[in-house]
């Protein structure tokens, strides 16, 4: 889903949320769930549009309707200490889609 088809759902009230994705290295995707299904951003040619930040996913979406927002991160506590992995995979914050200024 490119950003236009983005801020068109969003504008039609169909997103449930937006989920910022972090992964290694510094890099995170962004994607919308609709209909109970996410859908990554995409640049419109097949390649998923890679963000610097929480301020840049801000950026890219400072013109969209409030809506749900959340970074979400694996949980690497229990692997990083050599324990198995727990009950929870992943954590998922609520952030504003809002510019700080």
């Amino acid at each position: 889903m490119n950003l236009q088809d983005l801020s068109s759902h969003a504008r039609a009230g169909h997103i449930e949320k937006l989920n910022l994705i972090s992964l290694e290295g510094g890099i995170y995707l962004l994607e919308a769930r609709i209909d109970g299904r996410n859908h990554a951003l995409d640049d419109g040619h097949g390649h998923v549009v890679q963000l610097r930040s929480v301020e840049h996913a801000r950026e890219v979406l400072h013109q969209f309707p409030k809506l749900p927002f959340h970074l979400v991160h694996d949980v690497v506590h229990d692997e990083m200490c050599g324990l198995e992995a727990g009950g929870q995979d992943q954590v998922s914050v609520p952030l504003s889609t809002r510019l700080s200024h």
